[in-house]
């Protein structure tokens, strides 16, 4: 919901850019509705990029279990955190309420 209205003001901005550009008038507000678009299409570029989603249930052996444990607000399920010591990339993976 919050991705939607992000992008939809982004692309508001860049319509408003447009508009200013194609008809002369408020081009003083041109690079300002330019860099609201940037800004808030990278940020959403980035959230979609860094936060990644719950994966499977099942993950390979060289995978390390931290100990963490969260409720994703989300999806409202439990999830426990894996490392990677090789990469030192973070898996999120869904908790079976039967393993607890």
């Amino acid at each position: 919901m919050l991705r939607t209205v992000l992008l939809t003001l982004g692309v508001l901005c860049l319509l408003g850019a447009l508009a200013a550009l194609l008809t002369g008038h408020g081009l003083h507000a041109l690079p300002w509705l330019l860099y609201g678009a940037l800004v808030l299409g990278a940020g959403v570029a980035f959230e979609r990029w860094r936060y990644k989603r719950i994966g499977p249930t099942r993950i390979e052996s060289h995978w390390q279990d931290t100990g963490e444990r969260f409720v994703d607000p989300e999806t409202g399920v439990t999830t426990a955190v894996y490392f990677d010591p090789r990469t030192a990339e973070r898996h999120y993976v869904a908790v079976d309420p039967q393993q607890r």
